[in-house]
């Protein structure tokens, strides 16, 4: 199962270095990261890094492409902006618009891309700006309330309400995302669209998120981090990935969660861009992207990670069945789809989280 470890290899000509930014790439003594390893920059979140998403590109190749990562994407935005280089990198729905109009992104040629047909046409219609592509939908799952079974009253998580509990102060964990969290906070205070949210409606969910803050534990960064919170019991309540339950069970851990709490839960969907003015050629990027396309990907992110994948085709052949299992499938309460929203309003939200993690 996924264990979140970080491939990087060693070469004689590069140290790994930990950067003030906090996070790790194979650089040369320039600081020329561009000019060492595969000759591919991937600007990721930790995880990703797995070479069952793109075996291909590993097989074409010899090796991976070279790996740098951030924990959200705010601060991969600020980075680019500073003037990191990569080729590719992994931003979520509603960050893709920014990244375009601050000049990060550059338009996918989709003649290069083999299974183009085969994605999720209403995920990349929606990155379509003037009649050009600007993200590959790659990945997508769900976050909702997670439980240690043992370690909570299960008739308490049938609400999104248990994150104000005083009963579960300092047993809490949440995401330290922005929007996973403003999903939460909006769903709680009866909010299912955020393309509709007021002024008013952020407002209220400021308040809730404050009070949820006085019972928080952590703010995690990934799903190796919340595992290791859950699986030590340090942690027993949680907004989570669906990454979570299906790797903690499949360990034998005593975690639950539910999709269908009274308030409802969440959708998001990811996907991979190309960044402008790229250090190497483009060649090894659609290599890259053509490899996580393969069918083998799809059944690999489902299978082992439980997220769901770009490849329509390859996931519509799975049936059913894999994407209930995979936390995946249908329900009957309301979804906060993770979509892009009013940049006004996000950003707001943006600054606003980091108020309410400083106790303000």
């Amino acid at each position: 199962m996924n264990i979140q470890k970080i491939l990087l290899p060693v070469f004689t000509i590069a140290a790994i270095l930990v950067l003030g930014w906090g996070f790790y790439v194979k650089q040369d003594k320039g600081g020329d990261i561009a000019a060492l390893g595969d000759g591919l920059v991937v600007f990721d979140w930790s995880g990703y890094e797995d070479e069952g998403f793109f075996q291909n590109y590993v097989t074409q190749h010899g090796g991976s492409p070279t790996f740098a990562f951030f924990g959200e994407e705010e601060e991969a935005f600020q980075k680019l902006r500073a003037g990191f280089k990569a080729d590719v990198s992994h931003p979520c729905s509603q960050s893709v618009s920014k990244w375009h109009e601050a000049g990060l992104l550059e338009p996918l040629d989709t003649s290069r891309i083999d299974l183009w047909a085969d994605i999720n046409q209403e995920m990349a219609e929606a990155f379509k700006i003037d009649g050009s592509y600007y993200m590959l939908p790659m990945d997508w799952g769900t976050t909702a309330l997670t439980y240690r079974t043992d370690l909570v009253d299960e008739a308490k998580m049938k609400s999104l309400a248990v994150f104000l509990d005083p009963a579960y102060s300092g047993r809490i964990a949440l995401p330290d995302n922005v929007d996973d969290v403003y999903a939460l906070a909006y769903l709680a205070t009866g909010v299912t669209d955020w393309t509709k949210a007021t002024n008013a409606d952020f407002q209220t969910a400021n308040k809730w998120l404050r009070k949820a803050h006085q019972n928080v534990r952590a703010y995690w960064a990934d799903g190796a981090e919340l595992a290791q919170l859950m699986g030590s019991g340090e942690v027993s309540v949680s907004w989570a990935w669906n990454e979570t339950p299906v790797t903690m069970q499949a360990e034998g851990l005593p975690i639950g969660t539910n999709r269908s709490t009274l308030e409802g839960s969440s959708s998001w969907f990811c996907g991979y861009v190309n960044l402008a003015n790229g250090p190497n050629s483009e060649d090894k990027m659609y290599d890259f992207f053509n490899a996580w396309m393969d069918p083998g990907s799809s059944d690999y992110i489902v299978n082992e990670w439980g997220y769901g994948h770009g490849n329509e085709t390859a996931m519509t052949a799975m049936g059913a069945d894999a994407l209930v299992w995979a936390g995946l499938g249908p329900v009957d309460v309301p979804i906060l789809a993770q979509v892009p929203m009013d940049q006004e309003l996000r950003e707001k939200m943006i600054a606003e989280f980091e108020k309410i993690k400083a106790g303000f």
